[in-house]
């Protein structure tokens, strides 16, 4: 059975997760440690695809060719732009779109070229499958992180979220920044810098894909705050959760 490939951009949004395979053997690809293993029974293969849209692509490049992946899962943070999604919540993507993608006036801005997408849509059966185990893991933090970090980030009521998220080569970190993006894209959940051009790579080669994002920050000027220690506290707890559950019920076709 071809492998699910669980991707981040960072090591510490992957490190719980690479922990809690029994199993694993690395292969070196592109530069990339591709780790290969079993969780509850599927193969899995994960990689940390560096961060930004090339590296994201190069990734996806390698791991549906080489590894011939059936499905691939990206994980990690991102910055919340919509008003109502704040530090600690989830946003499940339904569509992916590159924000700082404009070739008009040859194409409408957006698009990519000679696609006709701009949005590039998730795979619906995995996304939904995500959305589920997060509404649950959601209801008690608490449990999942300890009421220390729950309390020290306000994470008392996170909540699950479904839609547009956006990304772009730099690091949204100004509340003008951000300001403009929702100007500009009133339906963009999150932002973050990978996802939207692994959903491409997916696009292209037919194969399903989802993303799911913690928010570690909204996306201004305080988004440096305390990164850190959110991407390895809170996140990355999230994903490995997230993932496990998600695995123990899967129902992908090989």
């Amino acid at each position: 059975m071809n492998p699910i490939a669980i991707v981040a951009a960072m090591h510490e949004e992957l490190a719980a997760l690479l922990a809690a395979m029994p199993d694993e053997h690395r292969v070196r690809v592109a530069g990339r440690e591709f780790w290969l293993g079993h969780l509850h029974g599927q193969p899995v293969v994960a990689v940390l695809s560096r961060i930004g849209k090339v590296a994201a692509a190069t990734t996806a490049t390698v791991l549906l060719e080489r590894f011939r992946a059936r499905a691939i899962v990206f994980t990690g943070v991102a910055g919340g732009l919509a008003p109502n999604v704040a530090v600690g919540d989830v946003v499940v993507a339904t569509r992916l779109l590159q924000h700082d993608l404009d070739a008009s006036p040859i194409f409408p801005k957006y698009e990519v070229p000679l696609t006709g997408h701009a949005r590039f849509a998730t795979d619906t059966a995995i996304s939904d499958a995500l959305a589920a185990v997060t509404a649950r893991l959601l209801r008690k933090p608490a449990a999942l992180l300890g009421q220390t970090v729950v309390d020290d980030f306000g994470l008392a009521a996170p909540k699950l979220h479904r839609g547009l998220l956006v990304s772009g080569d730099r690091f949204v970190s100004t509340a003008a920044e951000s300001a403009a993006l929702r100007r500009d894209l009133p339906d963009a959940l999150a932002v973050e810098m990978e996802g939207a051009a692994v959903a491409q790579v997916c696009h292209d080669y037919g194969v399903p894909f989802a993303a799911v994002r913690t928010i570690s920050d909204r996306a201004d000027d305080a988004a440096h705050a305390d990164f850190t220690r959110f991407v390895a506290a809170v996140a990355s707890r999230y994903s490995l959760a997230l993932i496990d559950a998600w695995l123990r019920t899967l129902a992908v076709p090989a």
